[in-house]
């Protein structure tokens, strides 16, 4: 709110200064407990997505080094349609290609930014995008902002995914059918019904773009996700992100050349958007190769998992309520913003890297330890991390 002095000129108003809408916000949140801030790293690490620990692999450091070595640039310079797109950028793409065994790759600086592109790009007026209602918020970002019809569907439920499919069909609806999920759930660590999911795909003739986030590296062979069984199929997309157990940043979107033929046309995100720094091209280039190399990598991630599990059962939380996920995303649900926020900081303050994670991310009342199982942690660590989230449980801690 603004008031005019005599001269006619607008002046802040003593009742409502110019950032008083904003600090009100903020109040609000701080309220309800969900104010968020900047942390540094501290403890052993059961926060990051580094799950098979190469973010600071000698091998990953080694390539960059020797890129640096050779002359490779720290930045693009700009777009990939103008001077940005350097042969470390196409050569990770064809490199991705072979792996994912896919026609084309195209990378992007992040996966947010290449869920905005592929929904704000691909699904087209007249055409049914539905989502998971628990998928990633750039998918539902991208969907609002997009062309398509945008509905949601009750969490892995493949017969409410049919149900939307068939009451659009029955509306009139003739475009072509969007379905669009997670492979590994990024807060609840549970798996999509990825088989149902592409016959009901096939069935009504449709795509399915699936966000690999938390599988890519992880899980199939060589690392390649759980969709390696659809590889190179036309009505498939996939989004492979670099940033978590890739190591490195940005993501790589891999399907059909004539898709990501079209987003290089049409993806204002990437048209418009500086090229990824060709370093990091090079860090996820030698990513790929590891988890060829180095199987060895997930087989350890899959046994400190099943280790995890024991552990839920052997300190009696499994009792309580908290179910082991099977993957090595492990939700805590406390429910109540505050207790959840302050069963994080107790375990922070005994050495372990353990955030909560509060709405708008999860839905209301479920408030919840997030807790990630990565190399850079083994299973002593394991062993005391739940024995002190037992102890704090037993005190009233959640």
């Amino acid at each position: 709110m603004t008031s005019r002095d005599e001269a006619g000129s607008a002046s802040p108003s003593s009742s409502d200064p110019v950032l008083g809408r904003f600090e009100s916000t903020l109040r609000g949140l701080e309220r309800k407990a969900r104010l968020r801030a900047l942390a540094p790293r501290a403890g052993l690490d059961f926060a990051s997505n580094d799950y098979i620990g190469l973010a600071c692999a000698p091998r990953m450091v080694d390539a960059v080094r020797r890129a640096l070595d050779n002359g490779t640039p720290v930045g693009a310079g700009g777009s990939r349609l103008l001077r940005g797109n350097t042969p470390e950028h196409e050569a990770l793409e064809e490199a991705a290609a072979r792996l994912f065994r896919v026609e084309k790759v195209l990378l992007f600086g992040g996966g947010y930014v290449a869920n905005f592109a592929v929904l704000t790009t691909l699904p087209q007026k007249g055409d049914l995008l539905i989502l998971d209602e628990k998928i990633h918020a750039s998918a539902h970002e991208g969907a609002r902002a997009g062309r398509a019809l945008a509905v949601e569907a009750a969490h892995n439920d493949v017969n409410a995914f049919e149900d939307r499919i068939r009451e659009w069909r029955a509306a009139g609806g003739t475009g072509r059918v969007w379905i669009t999920v997670e492979s590994v759930y990024s807060m609840d660590g549970d798996i999509a019904p990825l088989d149902e999911l592409m016959a009901l795909a096939d069935r009504y003739d449709a795509f399915l773009f699936v966000d690999e986030a938390h599988a890519t590296g992880v899980y199939g062979p060589d690392g390649r996700g759980l969709t390696a069984p659809f590889e190179g199929r036309e009505n498939v997309l996939v989004l492979h992100t670099c940033g978590k157990a890739l190591g490195s940043s940005g993501a790589l979107v891999a399907g059909a050349k004539v898709l990501c033929d079209f987003m290089v046309n049409r993806a204002r995100p990437f048209i418009y958007a500086t090229a990824p720094s060709p370093l990091v091209a090079v860090a996820t280039q030698e990513a790929l190769a590891i988890l060829q190399d180095e199987p060895e990598r997930r087989e350890k991630l899959a046994r400190l998992v099943a280790f995890a599990g024991q552990e839920l059962k052997r300190t009696g939380l499994a009792a309580k309520g908290v179910k082991a996920s099977g993957t090595q995303i492990q939700p805590v649900i406390v429910g109540e913003n505050a207790r959840a926020m302050a069963l994080a900081a107790t375990l922070q303050a005994r050495g372990f890297d353990v955030r909560g994670v509060r709405p708008p991310t999860v839905p209301e009342g479920t408030a919840r330890l997030r807790i990630s199982l990565t190399l850079n942690v083994d299973e002593a660590a394991v062993t005391r991390l739940f024995d002190a989230l037992a102890d704090e449980w037993e005190r009233g801690g959640a």
